[in-house]
């Protein structure tokens, strides 16, 4: 089941060739409020089969106050900040390592349980029955018929509720015009503003320019379509339209088109075996150092850090389950595997030292790498001095490969008393295109057996082989990305346009430019992995209640916190944006 979701193309694991030798290189030791749908079960959002790793993946920031930190002093801690203002992103960090009462997390999830039965009880007696589709336009928009079907339950929305005195979201617009653009294709093409249609309050209220956004998002998906026939040159007449009416700076939905159709230039350019001004040769220019932008702390990484909520709920979730997994271990050996600026790991320090049951002998980090070999010296060096401002028993090591089929037990430095965790953040995703590795990778995993792997993934099914299906649920995932940066971020933020520009635009251009080896972004939903991860005798952990707690209190802590929903599937944690899902966070261990 799940290896029929994973192509057996080949690529490397960081998608660019590394001339990096192997080697083994270690520093020694050092002495001394709101969820809209929470936690509940995903609703149906298409069949289940990226961008950058960046755009998933920011750099954490809150603004707890002192009380909020009771597991380190609160001197000590600013003068480590003072220490690491290069960090630029450590400003009031802290971390409610304590959990709640336990009487307090079982009322606020039984809370969270009624919300979601209720919501879910009250969307599946709404749903109405499926429009009659063309062939062409059904495989193009097919997954996404249940989303459609979301806006509003039955498909009726009042125009005078409260919901639609604010604006429609970027996702909401795209499913409207997924709508009228099925509509016109099955020959219905005036359906949609004839009162009774189930879509008729929403496009009768719609504002002028919401009118245009639609249109606008109608013209892209006509261009997908004609790619998807190898209409080639329809297509980029379609696509010449949008650019008339789009740019890369302009609101949400021009830009997701705008990015989206330049993905679309490069296919054909590829297709076709010319070059486009506005395809492949615009954009080749800007893939240079790409995955060592990826890990260095620039100013684009740690504001959008600090604004965009995915990252912190996710670290601070991340490090909760860590800390409930080796709460009587006294050495904590970690293995990361895109280990990055390392931020999160200072934040494991503080809640290792503010234990009271159990002293800490020594914690441990081993580094993977296969590409940007400095980046993570750099990374080791700054943990190592915080390890000392944190009085940790601390060591660090780097294992540098040039391909990850080189990875083995004996490359470890292991010990019999460690507690080991493997964290995987955004790492598995990169390998299904050369699934040997994959494999290679897991079954090392199994080896080392830690007490506990998580594992942070990308929640949408990026990786169908059919172009048309890649297309959708690429162009919702990201509709609903792009609409948390135009609530999180304004729009002519430079770092905003910095990262959508560089490393979302990329990412979708791998989605649906690439085939074979070059298409090493190829994220697949939790479910897919579940099968797999079964395959090697893991089963799935509860994350625990106080991991839930911490989840929902970095929510609150962002002013667009009320946006970011937070479901759960099964035992694993769905955090989505106005309940389009976009990352899950998992735990897991082997039988």
């Amino acid at each position: 089941m799940a290896s029929s979701a994973f192509d057996s193309a080949e690529h490397s694991f960081c998608g660019v060739e590394d001339k990096l030798s192997s080697s083994n290189q270690s520093y020694g030791s050092i002495k001394g409020e709101r969820m809209q749908i929470p936690f509940s079960e995903g609703e149906d959002w298409g069949e289940s089969g990226d961008i950058s790793s960046f755009a998933y993946s920011g750099l954490h920031h809150n603004d707890m106050t002192k009380e909020e930190a009771p597991f380190s002093e609160y001197q000590q801690q600013e003068q480590l900040q003072q220490s690491f203002s290069e960090y630029g992103l450590l400003d009031n960090l802290r971390y409610d390592i304590l959990s709640p009462p336990i009487q307090t997390c079982l009322d606020e999830i039984a809370k969270f349980s009624r919300i979601s039965t209720e919501l879910q009880d009250i969307i599946e007696a709404r749903k109405d029955k499926p429009f009659q589709f063309s062939s062409t336009s059904l495989e193009l928009l097919r997954s996404y018929g249940s989303g459609i079907k979301r806006l509003s339950g039955d498909g009726v929305l009042e125009p005078h509720t409260e919901r639609r005195k604010t604006e429609l979201s970027t996702s909401e617009m795209m499913r409207i015009a997924s709508a009228k653009f099925i509509q016109s294709s099955s020959g219905a093409a005036d359906d949609l503003a004839l009162p009774g249609h189930p879509y008729y309050y929403y496009f009768s209220c719609l504002s002028k320019d919401e009118i245009r956004n639609v249109q606008l998002a109608e013209i892209l998906l006509a261009a997908a379509e004609k790619v998807g026939c190898q209409q080639f040159d329809a297509a980029s007449e379609l696509l010449d339209q949008s650019d008339e009416l789009c740019c890369g700076t302009g609101n949400p939905v021009e830009r997701v088109v705008y990015y989206f159709s330049e993905a679309l230039r490069e296919k054909i350019d590829r297709e076709t075996g010319r070059v486009s001004i506005k395809g492949l040769g615009k954009r080749m220019a800007l893939d240079v150092d790409k995955d060592k932008d990826i890990m260095r702390l620039s100013p684009p990484f740690i504001a959008t850090h600090q604004l965009v909520p995915f990252s912190q709920i996710q670290q601070f979730s991340a490090i909760q389950t860590i800390m409930e997994n080796v709460a009587e271990a006294k050495k904590v050996h970690v293995v990361d595997f895109r280990i990055q600026s390392g931020v999160h790991w200072t934040v494991l320090m503080q809640a290792l030292v503010a234990r009271r049951e159990c002293s800490l002998e020594l914690l441990k980090i081993t580094a993977i790498g296969t590409c940007s070999q400095q980046v993570i010296e750099d990374t080791g060096k700054r943990l190592e001095t915080f390890a000392r401002m944190f009085n940790v028993p601390f060591s660090f090591k780097i294992i540098m490969l040039r391909d990850m089929l080189e990875l083995k037990e004996d490359l470890f430095d292991l010990d019999e008393e460690e507690s080991i965790v493997v964290y995987a953040r955004f790492l598995l995703h990169t390998m299904i295109s050369r699934p040997e590795r994959l494999e290679s990778v897991m079954k090392v995993i199994k080896k080392l057996n830690p007490c506990v792997m998580v594992v942070y993934e990308i929640e949408s099914n990026h990786n169908s082989p059919a172009f048309v299906n890649r297309f959708t649920e690429a162009l919702f995932y990201h509709s609903a990305y792009f609409d948390c940066f135009e609530e999180c971020m304004e729009r002519d933020d430079e770092n905003r346009t910095v990262i959508e520009s560089l490393h979302i635009a990329q990412g979708i251009r791998i989605i649906l430019a690439a085939e074979g080896e070059e298409r090493n972004i190829r994220p697949v939903k939790v479910d897919v992995w579940r099968a797999f991860f079964s395959r090697f005798g893991m089963v799935e952990v509860d994350l625990g209640m106080a991991s839930l707690y911490q989840a929902d209190l970095m929510v609150k802590k962002f002013s667009c916190g009320s946006s970011c929903t937070l479901d759960m599937n099964r035992k694993c944690l769905i955090i989505g944006w106005k309940g389009t899902p976009i990352h899950s966070l998992s735990a897991w261990r082997f039988e």
